[in-house]
């Protein structure tokens, strides 16, 4: 029996990055034309993150896209709904006690305009960018290299690069930066209880939908889809500053409570082939689990 090659994981999920990075920054590069930035922020990475998917599961597996976990099968949207539901209250849990305690408060914006159309165009928008980090760092890369060291290391690993990789951001800080790569873990930690994509992109989506709707800013990015705004009275360790309060000291304590409901809320176990090499069909879904 021959032995596992101990750097083909490594192979795989280097080759995965390379793709992924040349291919998103050629369409990042056409996507500049259309003229809205969150368009090419949003469509960019998930367009490379499938297609760069797809090529790694056909050449390192002869699979498909939708073996890392995106089949979509019995409680699949449940799953996702679930995430969804736990990430956006994670959200209103991060906001809620300095308004409560008088530390925070709204206000109206300037010259604001609100549009159901443009709000739902934004969430769609904002449903795309979730989808596509997710597929680039939980979906092949983390599953790859899962299969070849085991789950929490590469957990581990790859939410560190994934918080390393946000500290580009507009106003990043370290506290922002030791956050996003917990964020990374909790994605990580719930593709392990699901083994499906669903559960992490609807915690990742429900996350990134409420904080703009709750008018605080995004990874250090102000989209504006409401007539109002947070305006906080403590600083910046508390309210996260131009970042957002992802770069706070709130949005660390509720990642704790995150990782407490994560570990413990009912999901369906789907199939991810990288996790479960058995054949589909021999591994029905369950509910709860």
């Amino acid at each position: 029996m021959n032995k596992p090659d101990p750097f083909r994981p490594l192979l795989g999920a280097g080759l995965f990055a390379f793709g992924y990075y040349v291919l998103l920054n050629l369409i990042a590069t056409v996507a500049q034309f259309l003229g809205r930035a969150m368009v090419g922020q949003t469509i960019p990475p998930l367009i490379a993150a499938s297609i760069i998917g797809a090529l790694a599961m056909a050449i390192f597996e002869s699979r498909t896209l939708s073996d890392l976990g995106l089949h979509w099968r019995e409680g699949t949207g449940r799953n996702l709904l679930t995430g969804f539901a736990v990430g956006a209250g994670g959200a209103m849990l991060l906001i809620a006690p300095p308004l409560i305690a008088g530390l925070a408060h709204f206000e109206p914006v300037t010259g604001a305009n609100f549009s159901w159309g443009a709000s739902l165009f934004t969430l769609a928008l904002l449903f795309c960018g979730a989808a596509g980090e997710e597929i680039a760092f939980r979906g092949f890369p983390l599953q790859f290299l899962m299969r070849g060291y085991g789950a929490w290391i590469s957990i581990v690993g790859i939410g560190a690069l994934f918080g390393l990789l946000h500290g580009f951001n507009p106003g990043a800080t370290p506290l922002s930066m030791a956050n996003t790569a917990g964020f990374g873990i909790l994605f990580g930690v719930a593709l392990l209880r699901s083994h499906d994509l669903w559960l992490p992109i609807g915690l990742h989506f429900g996350w990134n939908a409420a904080l703009p709707f709750l008018g605080v800013e995004l990874s250090g990015f102000t989209i504006q889809v409401v007539g109002y705004r947070l305006v906080w009275k403590i600083g910046n360790v508390w309210s996260g500053g131009t970042y957002g309060p992802e770069a706070s000291l709130l949005a660390s304590a509720v990642l704790l409570v995150l990782f407490a409901i994560v570990r413990k809320v009912p999901v369906c176990r789907g199939v991810a082939y990288l996790l479960d090499p058995a054949p589909e069909d021999s591994q029905p879904a369950a509910w709860p689990h």
